[in-house]
């Protein structure tokens, strides 16, 4: 079993910046990769930022730019640190983790949410 905590959500002016935080805990050898992926209601969930056990990092073009995924390894905490925020970067946010371990190896947090207003 794996555990994935999300912190760092809330209601920001557009403009603004937000810190979100992702700790996984529980039975894995190693993290893969750690990814951050968000949803807006009646819409898909898209990818919006990756990054590797190695720290290669990727992004989503409607991010780039403006966001920055990072991770503390003796921690075993992802975070992605949001500036300039727009409107249209509401939605829930989900931390997804790819862990080395035997067992299932793909798990998601609870979610949080993120808003901008005008």
């Amino acid at each position: 079993q794996v555990q994935l905590v999300e912190s760092g959500g809330g209601l920001v002016q557009a403009g603004g910046s937000l810190r979100l935080a992702c700790a996984a805990s529980g039975s894995f050898i190693s993290i893969a990769a750690m990814a951050w992926y968000r949803q807006a209601p009646g819409e898909q969930r898209e990818l919006v930022a990756q990054i590797t056990g190695g720290g290669s990092t990727n992004y989503a073009d409607s991010v780039k730019g403006r966001f920055t995924i990072s991770r503390d390894n003796a921690k075993n905490t992802v975070y992605l640190q949001m500036n300039s925020l727009k409107p249209e970067d509401t939605a829930i946010y989900y931390c997804k983790g790819d862990f080395v371990r035997l067992g299932p190896r793909y798990y998601w947090g609870q979610g949080t949410q993120v808003t901008v207003s005008s």
